[in-house]
């Protein structure tokens, strides 16, 4: 069978990109608020899910403020719906 993807297998990324499946991008004030994570963590997971291609992140200003979104990209919700598949034929869904 199949292995899980291990990127996707950490449940703050799970998260996130289960999230991000839904919306068409979600800043990061909105993504802690939902995973009711830390702002550190938060951000080092964004980081690797950026790394490996699943997200954008687009960083910038709302006047004076910081706003960070991000957005699923193909590469990212291909992945997504591969881990999907195989958690349900680990499941025999």
């Amino acid at each position: 069978m199949k292995e899980l993807n291990p990127l996707l297998h950490s449940q703050l990324r799970l998260a996130i990109m289960s999230i991000l499946m839904n919306v068409e991008e979600a800043d990061f004030v909105y993504l802690k608020e939902k995973t009711e994570s830390t702002a550190g963590n938060l951000s080092v997971q964004l980081d690797k899910l950026s790394n490996a291609g699943y997200i954008h992140i687009q960083k910038g200003f709302v006047g004076k403020k910081t706003r960070t979104v991000c957005r699923m990209t193909e590469t990212g919700r291909a992945a997504f719906e591969e881990y999907v598949d195989t958690l349900k034929k680990y499941l025999n869904l």
